[in-house]
């Protein structure tokens, strides 16, 4: 059962090489997305994240609408995950992720991609990844420099790279043979859709 499984895993993480391949050759490119503000993007994000879980190989734990009990609890809510109020999950994404990673500052059609990557693998990692996108310093700290670099790029462009680098990035995880098709048509639909 083992050997099976890492078949299959070997067969996706192929597959997803060969839609990185596609991206870096622009034969495949995001359509650009629409004027996606704090709400809209939450609203696509929440579609993926769905209610609560408490899955034993995710290294997350206890989880609702995406937001993790360690989260949770650092901004200052007690109560249960299963009922944790949508207006408490709004102002944690809002403060963790959407503020951290400048996404008003973002243009349009790159603002989403990096938002729902800050959620699914931190935002330091989601601002390294744009940085490579564009060319930049990989510090992790997304400055003007960085925001210069993006806005002088074609969204579709470093979108489709961002991407490419989250993918790469996605398929390495041990949690991957878990996790992974669920990670690919979040990113699939999001550069489909957007």
């Amino acid at each position: 059962m083992k050997h099976k499984q890492n078949l299959m895993g070997n067969s996706l993480k192929s597959k997803l090489l060969l839609v990185i391949l596609l991206l870096y050759n622009n034969s495949f490119v995001p359509t650009d997305t629409r004027d996606m503000n704090f709400k809209d993007s939450l609203n696509k994000l929440l579609q993926h994240e769905g209610g609560y879980v408490n899955h034993p190989k995710d290294p997350g734990g206890e989880t609702n609408y995406g937001i993790t009990k360690r989260t949770a609890v650092a901004f200052g809510y007690e109560g249960s995950m299963k009922d944790i109020p949508m207006s408490v999950v709004e102002a944690i994404y809002k403060k963790a992720y959407w503020d951290e990673v400048k996404a008003d500052m973002l243009p349009d059609g790159v603002r989403h991609h990096v938002f729902d990557a800050a959620v699914n693998s931190g935002p330091i990692r989601a601002i390294r990844w744009l940085q490579q996108a564009v060319g930049e310093n990989t510090d992790g700290f997304l400055g003007q420099r960085t925001i210069n670099a993006v806005a002088a790029n074609d969204p579709k462009t470093v979108a489709a790279k961002f991407n490419a680098i989250r993918l790469k990035y996605l398929t390495s995880l041990d949690t991957f043979p878990t996790f992974g098709k669920g990670w690919v048509r979040r990113v699939a639909d999001y550069m489909e859709n957007i």
